[in-house]
């Protein structure tokens, strides 16, 4: 029998709203983790919308910035480019300008990917890191309360691009992966522990995203051209934050923005 992965999305009016109901979820999220087990493991991606969200969180003029549990929290990233953490396309360097040179977090609670090292020198190090901090045995893997994903006009998510070798790891925590038509190394999660998340959700904006969301929800499976049809997270629901123009293709949404669906896996 077919699994079948329930897919709820929320839809917010413009990028804005998207972005403060991201920031609310990040702190709901997290609260709830440290009510349930003491710490909140998160992992985040890049992208222009979980920067604004991530200044959110940071504003002191906003709410969440008091109500989060910094203390408690471990901050993770789902992939990272080859390149050093002051570069102007790291991860990281967009993270701590929107939120780490804000927030009250010690370097011990950043766990970062090492850009500047070799590709499969940064994967293996990323690995132990993971393997450490969850305190791993064995062929464990990671269980995070909380992973932010975005997702590519062509399909991909975290460092999973179409037609890659990373789409084929299912043994390795962290990898490297090169994508043919940038010219370029990344180091990402593999989709196997991304799975493993306790709450996964996609972070969508923009009508560019439109067409491409509605392949990779509604249509044929096809992960090896849309990465992103990998992400079914093991709980059995998959979450979407999307904006009105990227959420234009799906069915139509209740009168409070929400709208759910099966899809079989």
């Amino acid at each position: 029998m077919a699994k079948k992965l329930k897919v709820e999305y929320f839809v917010e009016p413009d990028a804005a709203a998207l972005a403060a109901r991201a920031a609310r979820h990040f702190v709901e999220m997290a609260e709830a983790a440290v009510a349930a087990r003491g710490r909140a493991r998160i992992a985040i991606s890049g992208g222009s919308t979980p920067k604004v969200a991530f200044g959110l969180l940071a504003d002191p003029a906003r709410p969440w910035l008091k109500r989060m549990p910094w203390d408690k929290l471990e901050l993770f990233w789902v992939d990272e480019r080859c390149v050093p953490p002051d570069h102007a396309d790291s991860n990281y360097r967009m993270t701590r300008e929107a939120l780490l040179d804000h927030a009250p977090l010690q370097p011990a609670q950043i766990h970062r990917m090492e850009g500047e090292l070799a590709p499969e020198a940064a994967a293996s190090r990323y690995e132990s890191e993971l393997r450490n901090s969850f305190r791993l045995e064995g062929a464990e893997t990671p269980r995070f309360d909380l992973i932010n994903l975005g997702m590519g006009p062509d399909g991909h998510t975290a460092s999973l691009f179409p037609h890659t070798a990373a789409l084929h790891e299912i043994g390795r925590l962290a990898v490297a992966n090169h994508v043919q038509n940038k010219d370029a190394w990344r180091v990402t999660l593999t989709w196997p522990v991304i799975n493993q998340g306790a709450s996964v959700f996609f972070l969508i904006g923009g009508a560019d995203k439109a067409q491409i969301l509605k392949e990779v929800m509604l249509g044929p499976r096809d992960p090896e051209r849309l990465p992103s049809q990998l992400i079914a997270p093991a709980g059995g629901i998959l979450t979407l934050f999307l904006d009105k123009a990227a959420a234009a293709l799906l069915p139509a949404t209740n009168e409070q923005g929400f709208g759910s669906f099966e899809r079989e896996e």
